[in-house]
């Protein structure tokens, strides 16, 4: 449970509002009146002002946001701005940005090296608040949480009504032999039952991209491959696990033929095909150690 989870307002069994106020947010607001249950020392509620530094946040908004910051970690309520600055990096900041290890480093220094309410820990309040004030905001994980779960509801519907669902996931059934073919491999029951070991990670289960790998990692990869000594890789082979996705077609196998087919449902296992025309003299490399020394020098300038 998050810091302030356990803080949040309950009512009791006579509708009335029950709080658990922290010993810092107590005391006199701004005008010298003691200070209500979850009273800011200007005289907001605090709910209010939580509310308005997120709004504030995802409208990029900075003074706005920079202000409530600055209200709840003076009025003893740091908790809960930090609380929701934190919401805010998994609701509405955009996955991968580095603002979320900026918050929580100035969250660690307001709480953990300074007073949150004193002036050094109101600095990294608001330096928190500009910081994802200034990030680009979005909704992206929430609106894909909202959309799967209303596709599962629809999904398990149209299963109980023995239909075709209306809507479905983005993976289908997930069944080998199909767009996501590549990840049916020996990490998977139905790739070990097809003998779908090293060979057919490497060549299509480790493919990345769409940008590749770059000069020193193909490189190594490359060479990787040409010495190990138990999977021989043809030429085409190598090419084909250095190939990078498309970026249109992530999913898609690239023209290179491997060599091999792993779709032989008879048998389950590895067959060797033919080489397609033009790669007549791209047979796959045997353990002769002169072959594959000469084949290294390649690659090893």
């Amino acid at each position: 449970m998050a810091d302030g989870d356990d803080r949040q307002a309950t009512f009791g069994s006579d509708g009335s509002l029950e709080t658990d106020t922290t010993p810092d947010a107590t005391g006199d607001n701004d005008f010298g009146e003691a200070k209500e249950p979850n009273e800011t020392d200007g005289g907001y509620s605090r709910y209010v002002v939580s509310s308005l530094l997120q709004k504030a946040v995802r409208r990029s908004d900075e003074e706005i946001a920079a202000w409530a910051a600055w209200e709840l970690a003076r009025s003893g309520y740091a908790w809960n701005l930090w609380d929701r600055l934190n919401l805010y990096v998994v609701e509405d900041l955009r996955a991968g940005s580095d603002v979320a290890l900026t918050i929580e480093r100035y969250e660690e220094l307001a709480t953990e090296r300074w007073e949150p309410a004193e002036w050094k820990g109101r600095l990294c309040a608001i330096h928190a608040a500009l910081a994802a004030a200034r990030a680009r905001s979005t909704r992206e994980a929430s609106n894909a949480d909202a959309y799967f779960s209303a596709v599962a509801e629809v999904r398990a519907e149209a299963h109980e009504r023995d239909e075709e669902p209306a809507h479905d996931f983005p993976v289908g059934d997930l069944e080998p032999e199909g767009q996501f073919d590549a990840i049916f491999d020996g990490h998977t029951g139905e790739g070990a039952r097809r003998d779908r070991g090293t060979h057919f990670f490497k060549t299509h289960g480790a493919r990345v991209g769409p940008e590749g790998e770059d000069d020193q990692s193909a490189r190594w990869e490359r060479l990787a491959l040409l010495l190990d000594d138990e999977t021989d890789y043809s030429p085409a082979d190598l090419d084909r696990a250095l190939e990078p996705v498309d970026p249109e077609d992530p999913w898609g196998e690239p023209a290179t033929e491997s060599g091999r087919d792993y779709t032989d449902e008879t048998t389950g296992a590895d067959t060797d095909t033919e080489t397609t025309e033009g790669d007549a003299d791209t047979a796959p490399h045997d353990d002769d150690d002169s072959d594959r020394s000469g084949s290294l020098s390649d690659f090893s300038e």
